[in-house]
């Protein structure tokens, strides 16, 4: 069996392993595929492994020996999944692999906004520390966390890790689950109540995305919504660039409306240069790396490696079409 990795040096720049996908077959692994070259690198193949490499109808049309999809990552936007159910091909996705470093990373963005660690080591590093005529000086105001009040849009297992960490550091959490259930939720032994969006924005000092993108949350925080926030408050997006309006995030920005904005994703990846985050204020952005850690690229690659397992025994897990 022919197995094409098509665009895996994000997961695998070099530092770990296909080991897990050479036990099923021949393995042939590219570190990026354009578009006009995945129907050729495909062709032949039964299985292949993307990341973002988009198959479209008409890709998947051209390829007619193929028979799964191993998707490197929880979204699978990037998979024609209509077209894959007419041609009988299944798809599957790696949910959760990344729970605890997309939570750390959504952490580390707010302690960023909050703590300023980046930027008085970078004052540092050019001098200015040894420039002072004091024995401390800050840059920019200084945010305790401590009684701050956080909203976490999204309630599945990243929202409820980002919800214990936040709560152990003495804030006060609520959450807008995925689906509205119960009033309130028992994480970690910390109890989350739960509210609506447009309630929670109110009293919000600190906002974190944890959803999918679908069409109802694409652009879900959007100029309209941002008039109604807590002035100063800090909006965090580890979840999909498109989640939030990019453009009213600016503004909010220069306004003062938000006192910062951090995030792991934007609107088009790799970042387009005319991307309106570019040079705003109080914003801090980092190359969709929340999963990249090592230990849970691991977890990832040896997780579609088990779902390909899976399949090939016809008992197929973690099916998205």
């Amino acid at each position: 069996m022919k197995i094409v990795i098509l665009d895996g040096a994000g997961a695998n720049p070099g530092d770990i392993s296909w080991a897990p996908f050479e036990r099923f077959g021949e393995v042939v692994a590219y570190d990026y595929t354009s578009k006009d070259q995945v129907i050729g690198r495909s062709s032949g193949a039964e299985v292949c492994i993307t990341n973002k490499t988009v198959f479209d109808a008409e890709t998947l049309r051209s390829l007619p020996e193929l028979k799964y999809i191993g998707v490197l990552a929880t979204g699978y936007n990037v998979v024609d999944l209509e077209e894959c159910r007419k041609l009988g091909i299944t798809v599957t996705n790696v949910p959760e692999y990344a729970t605890y470093a997309t939570a750390q990373m959504t952490i580390a963005l707010l302690l960023e906004l909050a703590s300023r660690p980046g930027m008085h080591s970078s004052d540092v590093m050019d001098g200015g520390w040894c420039k002072s005529p004091q024995f401390s000086y800050f840059l920019a105001p200084l945010t305790e966390l401590m009684g701050k009040n956080m909203l976490i849009f999204g309630f599945g297992k990243i929202g409820q890790r980002v919800a214990a960490i936040a709560s152990s550091l003495g804030m006060k959490v609520s959450a807008v689950p995925h689906h509205q259930g119960e009033g309130s939720a028992v994480v970690d032994g910390y109890r989350i109540p739960f509210t609506t969006l447009d309630e929670g924005l109110k009293t919000a000092d600190v906002i974190s995305v944890h959803c999918p993108l679908t069409p109802e949350t694409k652009n879900l925080i959007n100029k309209e919504r941002l008039a109604s926030v807590k002035k100063g408050a800090f909006l965090i997006n580890c979840a999909r660039g498109p989640v939030v309006d990019e453009n009213a995030v600016r503004e909010a920005l220069d306004s003062g409306v938000l006192g910062g904005y951090g995030a792991d994703v934007v609107s088009v990846e790799p970042m387009l240069p005319g991307n309106p985050l570019l040079g705003a204020p109080n914003c801090v952005i980092t190359p969709h790396i929340a999963w990249a850690a090592k230990e849970t690229r691991i977890r990832l690659i040896d997780a579609a490696a088990e779902n390909l397992d899976a399949f090939l025994k016809g008992r197929a897990v973690n099916v998205v079409s």
